[in-house]
């Protein structure tokens, strides 16, 4: 089974800044564009295919999915659906892309691992 990469996108987007906070949605949206590539090649420790689900909230929904890269919105909280997104995939091996010591604490008493943003952030 492909490992289950999930992204915080409000927390990548956050870990530059380049000006993300005028437009949130388009922010995701250059994101989402840039995680494309990982869902065959993988990340550093964790060689592809993977599948990439990116976690979007607040003023970045609306965010399509593109092939290679699936959109959850979360109705609230999206550390909180990020957690969901864990538990439902309980035994299979899972991935976040965060930065917040919080919700890295949360998934990995659940058996995810994390990374953070510069795993997935191209320059």
């Amino acid at each position: 089974m492909v490992l289950l990469l999930v992204v915080d996108g409000a927390n990548v987007v956050g870990s530059v800044p380049d000006g993300w906070w005028r437009d949130r949605r388009g922010a995701a949206e250059r994101l989402r564009d840039g995680l494309v590539p990982l869902a065959e090649e993988g990340i550093p420790g964790h060689p592809g295919p993977v599948e990439v689900v990116l976690v979007v909230e607040g003023r970045a929904r609306g965010v399509r999915a593109v092939p290679g890269v699936r959109v959850e919105e979360a109705p609230g909280s999206g550390d909180d659906r990020i957690v969901e997104l864990v538990r439902e995939n309980a035994g299979r091996s899972a991935v976040v892309v965060t930065a917040d010591r919080g919700l890295r604490e949360r998934v990995a008493a659940l058996g995810a691992g994390f990374v953070g943003p510069r795993a997935v952030r191209r320059r």
